[in-house]
């Protein structure tokens, strides 16, 4: 769409596992790793159609690990739970921006429908306590 700004800058911040986006309109965005992996536009996330979409559940400790540019339209995200199939545009980026809000709620209250609590959920596959040791970069 030629209304949606054009990103002029993508920092992507692994202290704070965010992906900061600065966009021409003098928006910015600070898009945290867990919020673009549950929200990735592959198709094994969302499904194929309205309602089939498949809820992502312990990705509080994803982390990106790769930005690759895709045409000048969009980039591709790689995370570390070998997650890379999303192709995230502009246009998508900028939307989940705007409604970065609406959406987290949305999110979290799909967990809860799914029998999670919101906080359980974020963690769900992550069983060991003691897993996430030694991975200090």
């Amino acid at each position: 769409m030629a209304d949606t700004p054009s990103p002029t800058a993508l920092t992507v911040h692994k202290q704070s596992r965010t992906l900061d986006i600065a966009f021409d309109s003098g928006e910015r965005f600070v898009l945290p790793f867990e919020f673009l992996r549950v929200y990735s536009p592959s198709a094994e996330v969302r499904g194929h159609g309205a309602g089939q979409e498949v809820l992502q559940t312990g990705m509080r400790e994803v982390l990106l690990t790769a930005v690759e540019p895709v045409g000048n339209y969009a980039v591709q995200l790689t995370f570390s739970d070998g997650h890379n199939s999303g192709i995230y545009s502009w246009d998508y980026l900028y939307s989940l921006g705007k409604d970065q809000e609406k959406l987290w709620a949305d999110y979290l209250r799909r967990l809860e429908l799914a029998g999670f609590t919101a906080e359980t959920g974020r963690d769900a596959p992550m069983t060991a306590k003691g897993s996430a040791c030694g991975h200090h970069h």
